[in-house]
């Protein structure tokens, strides 16, 4: 099983601030030293709360584009592009270009969207976010696989579109989804994918593994074609307990109980976790490090 981090790039995954580009390739470059697989970047412009003051990050592909220069090993995810965000065939061309950049290293990650705030303020349309996304994969998958792509959507059109000069390798699409039509999608289309936020496994992530396997059946396709990811939230222990939000749960156990917690994801078949890391420090990495080698 491979274990990633989502890198810091927003003013709350700091004290005192957004963290700079440098804190945020050493932050890379240093999960690159500790052993860890890949790297992650969330799309948000910023996350705007009932209340408070707005949490605004970098924007995403920028950063990714960065890191894919910045480090030499580790993979390079989105969890997970917007699709209403950016049109699907510059999606494409960009990908294929980071992961030239990166040596044949991105993981293109993409999802629906869901934060209205965001919408709003960049005039970004977010009626039919599903249809739109649907929409999106019809032409980002073919483009990545070398074809010449013509679509005529009620949201996205491309005419005779192809990727020149065309990717390298087959760039995986990793997918976020938990309900039915988009579990249908991710069936249909994507090489991975993604659900979260957990602590330990529970009876949650079961229901959307059971979830996912009859939709894979549904659409007669191959479960050990699509590769299962899941993303976790891992707190210091120090910070004392966390909030908590909806269903998310955050893992607070001690460094043994955090390693345990890993090896039953890997029993799982979970082939790649991904973790938000509370607080997003280095030396946090470091305590992730020490649990991946008592496994």
């Amino acid at each position: 099983m491979k274990i990633g981090v989502i890198v810091p790039a927003a003013a709350s995954d700091a004290d005192g601030g957004r963290p700079s580009w440098p804190a945020i390739a050493s932050f890379a470059r240093a999960a690159e030293a500790h052993g860890l697989d890949s790297v992650w970047m969330f799309d948000h412009f910023f996350h705007k709360p009932s209340s408070g003051p707005i949490d605004g990050q970098l924007e995403t592909w920028t950063v990714v584009s960065a890191l894919a220069a910045a480090t030499e090993r580790v993979e390079i995810g989105t969890l997970v592009l917007c699709s209403s965000f950016r049109h699907p065939s510059m999606v494409a061309k960009m990908a294929a270009t980071a992961d030239e950049v990166s040596g044949g290293r991105l993981i293109l990650g993409l999802g629906a969207g869901w934060h209205d705030a965001e919408y709003d303020a960049f005039g970004f349309p977010k009626d039919r976010r599903v249809d739109r996304f649907e929409e999106a994969l019809a032409i980002v998958v073919p483009l990545l696989r070398g074809e010449t792509v013509t679509f005529d959507g009620k949201h996205f059109t491309a005419r005779d579109a192809v990727l020149e000069p065309a990717p390298s390798r087959d760039i995986p699409v990793l997918v976020a989804a938990f309900g039915p039509r988009m579990l249908r999608l991710t069936a249909r289309h994507a090489d991975a994918w993604n659900t979260a936020w957990f602590g330990e496994p529970d009876q949650r992530l079961r229901g959307r593994l059971g979830a996912l396997d009859a939709a894979l059946a549904a659409e007669g396709r191959d479960p050990a074609t699509l590769e299962r990811t899941v993303g976790i939230e891992v707190r210091d222990p120090s910070l004392g307990a966390a909030e908590e939000d909806g269903e998310d749960r955050a893992f607070g156990g001690s460094v043994d109980e955090l390693a345990e917690a890993i090896a039953a994801y890997d029993e799982l078949g979970i082939g790649h976790l991904i973790v938000v890391l509370q607080p997003m420090t280095e030396a946090s990495l470091e305590r992730l490090a020490l649990a991946l080698a008592r496994r």
